[in-house]
């Protein structure tokens, strides 16, 4: 055991913190433009508060074209692109373009689930209290549906870790490079089983988490 650390360890912990670097910051991003979508999508929606049936179309069909492609494919796809953004289609930089690019959607569409959660009794108060859309959704749709969002946190987050995972076949770096490298290419399976340990340990921490701040943000429980 003291053997493997030594020679494992320091390499482990690094790309520990390369794959939370990447999961991270591809969420946050994720759910900068995920939301607004999310929230153009179910404000446009037949019977909702302002119903645009080209606008709500348009952004549903992107919105499922995003996740219908594989993240491998569109990893590689996107190769291009992302040399022009970040310098590097390879490392942590290289691969938080196309976690952002496949999460946007995901994230996108658990928005608009969460949304579409809110008593629509709620609003129709608003309304008769003389609410705009604006006000409708800025104190009635986002805090009321402020539980279900945190709840999707941490699942956009673990599958971020997944997505990073695919990374490691075009050098993306992280836990999955080391898989692939040591785990695959190497026969080490000692390395193998350790990655893996890891990443079902982030994966309980992040759901644990995920699971106790959304549990303290609903005022249902209070």
């Amino acid at each position: 055991m003291n053997s493997f650390l030594a020679e494992y360890g320091t390499m482990l912990l690094q790309e520990t913190v390369a794959t939370l670097e990447m999961s991270l910051i591809s969420t946050l991003f994720a759910y900068i433009l995920g939301i607004p979508i999310g929230v153009l999508v179910t404000i446009t929606g037949e019977h909702s508060i302002l119903p645009c049936r080209p606008v709500n179309v348009v952004l549903g069909w992107i919105v499922n074209m995003g996740r219908s492609i594989p993240f491998l494919i569109l990893l590689v796809a996107l190769m291009p692109f992302t040399r022009k953004v970040v310098g590097t289609a390879t490392g942590v930089e290289g691969m938080i373009v196309p976690l952002i690019v496949a999460a946007t959607p995901f994230v996108a569409r658990m928005i608009e689930t969460s949304l579409m959660e809110v008593d629509d009794g709620l609003i129709e108060v608003a309304h008769a209290t003389g609410s705009t859309t604006w006000q409708i959704i800025r104190k009635v749709l986002i805090p009321e549906s402020i539980p279900s969002i945190l709840m999707g946190v941490p699942i956009t987050l673990i599958t971020i870790v997944g997505y990073s995972a695919m990374a490691g076949v075009v050098g993306g770096g992280g836990l999955g490079d080391v898989a692939l490298r040591y785990g695959y290419y190497r026969y080490q399976t000692e390395v193998m089983i350790a990655t893996i340990i890891i990443l079902i340990i982030l994966v309980q921490i992040m759901q644990s988490l995920g699971s106790f701040i959304a549990k303290k943000s609903d005022k249902r429980t209070r």
